[in-house]
């Protein structure tokens, strides 16, 4: 945006080359076309780069029209052009001010599209702090909290005070990985830098990671190979896909992360062979829409798996496991590099299955 210094300056530069070709119109007459509309499209040119206040249009307007009209009705008075030929003069005025109106119409819009912008940033920003904040300031009581609850239930045995406690500790849980979610949403926004990751290896250790937290039939098959990821966010949305898939299934089970790749892109899954998707929740989900149940009951799970998606300029897929269950996972474009096979499908196995581990 220029500054009011530069304004001046401009105008001054136009001035004088306006009052040349003034000159020009009057020392040449029946010659006076080309200067004529060399005043008019210089004016026209100035006043769209800069930023005029209205007296300055006005009085650049009225200086103008007087005096290339005073020269038009002197060349005509005496013979040197036609008096039709003056009519010029008020037809360019009125098309200077249609111009200047539509040009006033756009410094106005661009003013509220700035102001618009700042407002949103503004909203962003207090609403990534309020996220972040009430996040932050909810760990706390949160852990305090399941603290006293574990206390409580390691010392009754009561059925139904351990009953009760492991309804509360549940929902301690949910309300953690809530607040988890949230943060990680906001990180999501951010730039992070992404690098060759073996996506294969990668997908063994999540599974491994997960194999002792739930007494599930785990597996890994994947022959994705290479590809650049950011592997922090990868490892979130598909922990979200996880979560989700051992709420939704019992105690022995399949979950299986799959990994393929085909000349078009490369795409990971979990597959499991729990309840499964209703078929009238899929084109919601594939919309953007909540679309089933999550495992913390918000949908903020696969809001980040969908950003993660987006990021990589890939989509979210979704459909039915071969045993009936869910089958939700990432697809990534990546075309199949020139002269680089993709190497042979390999299988990662992870722990056994081991017990449910507590809360």
């Amino acid at each position: 945006m220029r500054t009011p210094p530069t304004d001046r300056a401009l105008a001054w530069a136009w001035m004088l080359f306006a009052a040349v070709n003034v000159a020009l119109m009057w020392f040449l007459p029946g010659q006076e076309t080309v200067p004529f509309h060399l005043v008019w499209i210089s004016l026209a040119l100035v006043y769209g780069f800069t930023t005029w206040p209205l007296g300055w249009m006005v009085g650049a307007l009225a200086g103008v029209t007087s005096t290339t009209g005073a020269i038009l009705a002197h060349h005509a008075a005496v013979g040197e052009i036609r008096w039709e030929e003056t009519a010029e003069e008020p037809l360019m005025a009125v098309i200077f001010i249609v111009m200047a109106w539509h040009v006033h119409r756009r410094h106005v819009l661009l003013h509220e599209m700035r102001r618009i912008g700042e407002a949103e940033r503004d909203r962003a920003h207090r609403q990534e702090l309020l996220v972040r904040l009430a996040s932050h300031e909810l760990r706390t009581p949160l852990t305090i909290a399941r603290g006293y609850t574990e206390l409580l239930r390691g010392t009754h045995d009561d059925p139904s005070t351990v009953a009760d406690t492991a309804v509360i500790l549940d929902e301690l849980d949910k309300a953690t990985r809530i607040a988890h979610r949230l943060v990680t949403l906001m990180q999501l926004e951010r730039q992070h830098p992404i690098r060759p990751v073996d996506l294969d290896v990668e997908l063994a250790r999540i599974a491994k990671r997960w194999a002792p937290a739930a007494d599930r039939d785990w597996s890994c098959r994947s022959a994705v190979g290479l590809t650049r990821v950011n592997p922090e966010r990868l490892e979130a949305a598909l922990d979200c896909l996880i979560e989700n898939a051992v709420k939704f299934t019992r105690p022995g089970d399949r979950i299986a992360l799959v990994g393929r790749r085909d000349a078009a892109g490369w795409t990971v899954e979990v597959v499991d062979s729990g309840a499964g998707i209703p078929s009238e929740a899929v084109p919601e989900l594939l919309a953007g829409g909540p679309g089933l149940p999550t495992a913390t009951g918000t949908g903020l799970g696969l809001a980040i798996v969908r950003a993660v998606a987006g990021a990589l300029g890939g989509t979210v897929v979704v459909g039915s496991g071969p045993d009936g269950g869910a089958r939700v996972g990432l697809r990534v474009p990546e075309p199949q590099p020139a002269g680089h096979p993709w190497p042979e499908p390999v299988r990662a196995e992870p722990t056994g299955p081991v017990p449910l581990a507590s809360g």
